[in-house]
């Protein structure tokens, strides 16, 4: 399911990140990488507040789409 679904406070393990190459690489940057667990911490409007490697990150919900949990 994109990560957009997830519920806040509920561990996932990313399962693929989708999209272009430069969507990819950009948010392999940032730490979402297939094996690594994102926790949503807050949800506003479709756009997300998520922990990842022991920081938070804000991303829209095109990009929260694009990543399979």
């Amino acid at each position: 399911m994109p990560l957009t679904f997830a519920k806040p406070g509920e561990a996932n393990v990313i399962k693929k990140v989708g999209g272009r190459e430069k969507t990819r690489l950009f948010l392999e940057k940032l730490g979402f990488v297939e094996g690594s667990v994102v926790t949503v911490v807050a949800e506003n409007a479709g756009n997300l507040i998520v922990n990842i490697k022991d920081s938070r990150v804000a991303i829209d919900k095109d990009m929260a789409s694009k990543i399979l949990v």
